[in-house]
């Protein structure tokens, strides 16, 4: 089957005036994750721009620019309806290069969601030259001739943005057929993309040297149900399973911790699956990844082309690791530490360095041009892996009067990632 000839807009000008057309800019992620991180209550911000969308109805960059607001909340039925009021008014939203003229202009394919639905880009690219197109797409469409509109804005490369979930794989199949004689060059392509799912990076990447990331299986509530009840074993949850307590369970789409829970016995288990509804969940064997001094390092790793960059250490006494809530903000001890590892991070000897052959072997299995990585190291010297996507978040907002090596190594990272757009537009020109 040949893919699809999508007539795309020529005019230099053609994403600029969509974003100048609208009532208000569209904001994105950046502005409100930033307000977030810096403890700005964000419900007046709410608020506010709920009293103007009430009068400007027709504004879809507000309504968009409010569900996030409302996601960022945790007000997830609200902001998902709010994002599709906005998405019946117009699947395409500009968010323009802080400098400009732009060097390049991306195409991110995106589907309605939470906002770890796609690849938060506008968080990296702060303050950069280059103009990000947010093409909204319906997860429901599995026809490649049927997924873009008749003049697609004007773009020079392609980012396939949404993440792996089972409600995308039908896309992400059609657009493998969508994007196969593209004309511009093509990032993340959406063959790809599976491999990123808790289970099959899992599968993929259990036999490297030097690198621990445990099976994970799925399993259903009945089966949890009847373990908790003492009438099955854990070998029961999944075929080929053979793990034992304590186990991590998590809801089969969830992200940012929700409901993740490390469960030691079938007590525990009780009392999970009464406060947790859904229906279909992931679990895999509780590794405990202490340091010698007994606390947790949690670190997440950028893949750029292949190489590896530094984007945070978050260190705590508790084993599930979110950075906002492990103390660095408080510790400057911990921040010595953070900064140290970012400083030295491709030295002989450092992390990189220790684990190049696994870091390798990861990019060359997944094969995506930017993926993320939150892992950890083993008392042993292994690499543990937690998970692996394209839509973590990569940012320097934290405060630069606490991290001021931040802004340095981060600045690194998002020049990589613009160097390797300019370096495939280069290559296709």
């Amino acid at each position: 089957m040949h893919a699809p000839t999508v007539p795309i807009c020529t005019s230099s000008t053609c994403a600029s005036s969509l974003a100048e057309t609208a009532v208000t800019p569209y904001l994105g992620l950046a502005p409100f994750l930033r307000m977030s991180i810096a403890g700005t209550d964000l419900v007046p911000v709410a608020q506010q721009m709920l009293a103007q969308a009430q009068q400007g109805a027709d504004d879809a960059h507000l309504w968009m620019n409010l569900s996030t607001v409302m996601l960022c909340l945790g007000q997830k039925e609200l902001g998902l309806g709010m994002q599709q009021q906005a998405l019946q008014m117009q699947r395409v939203y500009v968010w323009p290069a802080r400098q400009q003229p732009a060097s390049c202009r991306v195409l991110m394919l995106m589907v309605p969601g939470e906002i770890s639905a796609n690849t938060p880009l506008d968080c990296l690219l702060e303050e950069s030259d280059v103009e990000l197109i947010h093409y909204f797409l319906s997860p429901h469409t599995t026809d490649p001739a049927q997924l873009f509109a008749h003049d697609l804005p004007a773009h020079d490369v392609v980012l396939v943005s949404m993440a792996e979930s089972d409600e995308n794989r039908g896309l992400l199949n059609a657009l493998q057929t969508a994007l196969a004689n593209w004309p511009k060059p093509v990032m993340n392509l959406p063959a790809f993309v599976p491999r990123t799912g808790r289970d099959a990076a899992s599968a993929l990447l259990h036999n490297i040297d030097g690198l621990l990331m445990p099976p994970t299986y799925r399993t259903q509530r009945n089966r949890l149900q009847a373990l908790a009840n003492g009438q099955a074993q854990v070998g029961d949850l999944a075929i080929g399973c053979n793990l034992s307590w304590p186990l991590i369970v998590r809801p089969l789409d969830s992200h940012a911790g929700r409901d993740l829970a490390r469960i030691a016995n079938a007590d525990e288990l009780v009392t999970y699956l009464q406060q947790v509804k859904d229906e279909d969940f992931f679990f895999s064997q509780f590794i405990d990844y202490r340091s010698a001094d007994g606390l947790f390092r949690k670190y997440r790793i950028a893949l750029i082309d292949g190489v590896p960059y530094a984007c945070h250490m978050a260190i705590s006494s508790h084993w599930m690791i979110h950075y906002v809530n492990a103390g660095m903000y408080d510790d400057a001890h911990k921040r010595e530490e953070e900064a140290a590892f970012m400083q030295h991070f491709t030295q002989a000897g450092q992390f990189a360095n220790r684990h190049a052959a696994a870091l390798n072997e990861i990019n060359r299995r997944v094969g995506l041009d930017y993926l993320c990585l939150d892992c950890a190291e083993t008392l042993d010297g292994q690499l543990f892996i937690f998970e692996i996507d394209h839509t973590m978040v990569a940012h320097a907002m934290d405060p630069a009067e606490l991290f001021p090596y931040k802004q340095v190594h981060m600045a690194t990272v998002r020049d990589a990632f613009r160097a390797a757009l300019l370096q495939r537009m280069s290559a296709t020109a």
